[in-house]
């Protein structure tokens, strides 16, 4: 009888165990734009700190978003099992959140270029206070990951909705860890390519293979630069395009009109299949520079209220 129950409980585990292997390469799947937008606006997030400084702010951040993952999953459980309607409106509040901090970003940035005073004397602050400086990039890192771990948090939870309960908490904490090591591992390894160049390009020898490694040194770290400024350039379009694409998604007011255009332009000779996947995400990136830009006034009329 012992044998028995040891051997059904075994059984039961590698059911368990299949179960959460499958749903999580269906949830890898559904998250990997998401992911790719997480990878792109933490990179750009985490730049522009010293050189020694870089792979202790990733750390924070990746410790940060393990924090926001602890937070996410229990909460998704709890949400999904008695308050599931809440589901959509948080997100679409996480989603209006990146369209507003990736509009004041654009804002800023259009003051700092038209007043070259105001950005010098910003980057004379900064100097003088590296540690608050790291601080502000890396709450803002997390924050920004919390908008898209929850997210990734809910299109996991859709798609383990119909398995047991063990499945779902099994799953959520699978994706939750890999993805956040995934993202970090690979933002860590960005932030440090200048480094790798470096080194390689300062390698002695005349061996063929040390010669290469040089000239690659040297590509890498003549392209760190152009990298860092369009993943800055990238991440802040993934705000918009993330961001918009969750607000339309729950309006369907905006999202029909989106459809029917999508629709349309897929019935054109030759380019119609193209434009068809391109145009749903331009019209979502276009909604959120346009719900940033209101969320912005909006914040500005209240804190001008406020005195």
């Amino acid at each position: 009888m012992a044998g028995a129950s040891l051997l059904t409980l075994l059984d039961d585990i590698a059911a368990i165990l299949d179960d959460v292997a499958l749903m999580s390469k269906v949830a890898a799947r559904k998250t990997a734009g998401v992911l790719g937008d997480d990878l792109a606006l933490n990179a750009q997030q985490v730049s522009g700190v010293n050189a020694d400084r870089e792979l202790p702010v990733v750390w924070a951040v990746a410790k940060g978003s393990f924090r926001n993952k602890c937070i996410l999953v229990p909460a998704a459980l709890l949400i999904s099992a008695f308050i599931p309607w809440a589901v959509t409106p948080l997100l679409m509040f996480g989603g209006l959140f990146l369209c507003f901090e990736g509009f004041e970003k654009l804002y800023h940035s259009m003051i700092q270029k038209g007043d070259d005073g105001v950005s010098q004397a910003e980057l004379d602050k900064a100097a003088e206070d590296l540690q608050a400086y790291e601080k502000q990039k890396i709450a803002g890192a997390i924050r920004t990951d919390f908008v898209l771990s929850a997210e990734i948090i809910a299109i996991t939870l859709g798609v383990v909705a119909h398995s047991s309960f063990l499945t779902q908490v099994v799953t959520l904490s699978v994706i939750a860890v890999l993805m956040t090591i995934g993202v970090y591992g690979l933002v860590a390894g960005i932030v440090k390519l200048d480094d790798a160049g470096l080194y390689l390009s300062q390698r002695q020898g005349e061996r063929l293979w040390t010669r290469f490694g040089r000239w690659i040194g040297g590509g890498l770290v003549n392209a760190a630069p152009y990298l860092m400024r369009g993943l800055t350039v990238i991440g802040t379009i993934a705000m918009f395009m993330v961001g918009g694409g969750i607000l339309t998604h729950g309006l369907h007011v905006v999202s029909e009109p989106i459809a029917h255009v999508a629709a349309w332009v897929a019935e054109l000779a030759m380019i119609g299949p193209i434009l068809a996947v391109i145009t749903p995400s331009l019209l979502n990136t276009l909604f959120g520079v346009l719900a940033g830009a209101l969320a912005l006034v909006i914040m500005s009329g209240i804190q001008k209220i406020r005195g």
